[in-house]
């Protein structure tokens, strides 16, 4: 299942079609593993299209904003539901830690219900936040129908003293976009 989030991340991150060789490549997996991975991703809906060169995703384009954030693992609920419910989605969550350097897990959390089921998973005690990694510091790569929306949630996320601040290596060393 992760494995098929990341390939819906890149999916709709890509500027053109992904063929299912590099999409194997990307996350471990043969092109047949893919071409498996795509047909489960269409059963549930996603309008994905085979082309000559790839895959793509056929869904309207979203605007994609990184922002790094601070807060207690107690408060991972509250702020995913600030985003999901002013209409973004988490596209994924990113640290960047200074002996394994970044690391980002897909998450593709789109509402309450999805939210509810990523905390609880937490909560199981079988895995735990990233943020922990580094004292609550950590970044989402956060998507909406438009750039008013994302400024929306950046605002709410700001009220709420989640919002933190970006560091100018940071600026330098990250792949934001």
């Amino acid at each position: 299942m992760q494995r098929r989030k990341e390939i819906l991340r890149l999916l709709r991150e890509a500027q053109g079609p992904l063929s299912g060789a590099w999409l194997g490549k990307h996350t471990g997996v043969s092109r047949q593993v893919v071409v498996q991975d795509i047909a489960l991703l269409r059963t549930e809906g996603y309008p994905i299209v085979s082309t000559a060169r790839g895959y793509l995703l056929d869904e309207p384009k979203e605007a994609v904003r990184l922002v790094k954030v601070y807060h207690t693992e107690e408060q991972v609920e509250d702020e995913l539901n600030t985003i999901v419910d002013l209409g973004g989605s988490v596209v994924s969550v990113m640290v960047n830690h200074r002996a394994y350097g970044k690391v980002e897990a897909a998450l593709d959390l789109r509402n309450r219900r999805q939210v509810q089921a990523f905390v609880n998973d937490l909560r199981s005690g079988k895995s735990s936040a990233l943020l922990n990694l580094t004292s609550g510091y950590h970044f989402h790569r956060i998507a909406a129908e438009s750039e008013a929306v994302l400024d929306e949630i950046v605002e709410a996320l700001r009220e709420k003293d989640y919002l933190a601040e970006l560091l100018p290596y940071e600026q330098r060393n990250l792949d934001f976009e």
